[in-house]
């Protein structure tokens, strides 16, 4: 698919090259080429970035582009690509100057504005972004993503009655569209509304019934209102979609963790930790499982493991200590609570290192 995108993106390029022509008074000097020398020199360019794009060399069509650029600053289309290949890359504040570079050339192309919207919710200003959002749907009002990019951003900054607008008109113009119930399920979820957000992930699942992300997004929703069954159940479809996605292995450790069955959490974290063993929060979660098990010495494994993940993990050496206190190794577990709590205080977590500084005068008084 993205090939796709890039091969039609490069298409479009070439096929709307504008080059500038030579002024008379340089025309003559030897370096400055002639119109005709110019395309030349710019559809192969041009060409030349198609082939990389399509071969998956986005850094290399990149350069090229600018080189294009060079030759003919005054194309908007050239300029458009830069960007779009940046964000590709996830360079998405170098996407944005390119974007603003095509808009100053083109102010009314309302895709320009679309793109300069992506880039900058991507690059974290949220204003920026709604600003360019809302000049899109000025310039084309029947663009339903950019009202659900407004609406993204506008939750992000605590607009939810903007946020919910803005999905509004987005259902309104395409109706049905996955992506955009999902969005608003990811929204009220983030406002702690998980009713809503189930009604919001079941539409969206009816529309993209083979979508493991939404199912997953699902799952966690039934969880967060406390019903396991229905959240154990819908995360197994997840899973018969998508089974090498570690994070739906995480999530069904959760509900069954959550049920007490923790035998059946040990296995799915084991699963997830199979899928991808750096995955630091299904370490922990094996950590927390064995300490509900009361089983201390794979509790005090699972921790250490975890520290060789994520070795600043300041709850990670805390939790270490409680499984070690568990085996009366009091000495070790004193010189992990002395651990989290300088992490804790480096890290700037006043309530950690606060609780790590009891647990470690109450243990210095045992010892």
């Amino acid at each position: 698919m993205q090939k796709q995108t890039l091969f039609l993106v490069s298409s479009l390029l070439l096929a709307g090259v504008t080059t500038t022509v030579p002024s008379a008074a340089n025309a003559s000097e030897p370096l400055v080429l002639s119109n005709r020398q110019t395309n030349l020199q710019l559809n192969n360019l041009l060409s030349e970035g198609l082939k990389r794009v399509n071969a998956g060399d986005l850094a290399g069509a990149l350069s090229i582009y600018q080189q294009a650029a060079g030759i003919d600053r005054k194309n908007p289309r050239i300029y458009s690509a830069i960007g779009y290949l940046q964000a590709l890359q996830g360079k998405f504040k170098e996407a944005t100057i390119a974007y603003k570079q095509a808009i100053a050339l083109a102010p009314n192309n309302a895709d320009f504005h679309y793109a300069l919207g992506y880039s900058l919710a991507n690059a974290g200003d949220n204003p920026g972004a709604a600003a360019a959002y809302r000049r899109t749907v000025e310039l084309n009002p029947k663009n339903s993503k950019a009202y659900l990019g407004l609406g993204v951003v506008l939750g992000r900054q605590g607009d939810d009655k903007g946020a919910m607008a803005a999905y509004e008109k987005a259902i309104a113009l395409d109706p049905k569209n996955a992506e955009t119930y999902e969005t608003i399920g990811s929204n009220h979820l983030q406002q702690g509304r998980a009713q809503q957000a189930i009604l919001s992930f079941q539409q969206a699942a009816a529309l993209a019934p083979r979508s493991s992300r939404v199912q997953l997004k699902l799952g966690n929703a039934w969880l967060r209102q406390g019903n396991t069954g229905a959240a154990l159940a819908v995360l197994q479809r997840a899973a018969q979609l998508e089974p090498r996605n570690p994070q739906i292995q995480l999530q069904m450790g959760k509900v069954m963790q959550a049920q007490k069955n923790f035998d059946g959490a040990l296995e799915a974290y084991q699963r997830a930790i199979s899928l991808q063993p750096n995955l630091a929060e299904a370490q922990a979660s094996i950590g927390e499982t064995f300490m509900a098990k009361q089983d201390y010495l794979q509790a005090i494994v699972a921790y250490r493991t975890l520290i060789e993940i994520a070795p600043q993990n300041a709850q990670a050496h805390y939790n270490l200590a409680m499984a070690l206190r568990q085996r009366d190794r009091l000495s070790s577990a004193i010189a992990a609570l002395e651990k989290a709590r300088d992490l804790y205080r480096s890290q700037g977590q006043t309530e950690g290192e606060q609780k790590a500084e009891a647990a470690l005068q109450e243990l210095k008084k045992s010892s």
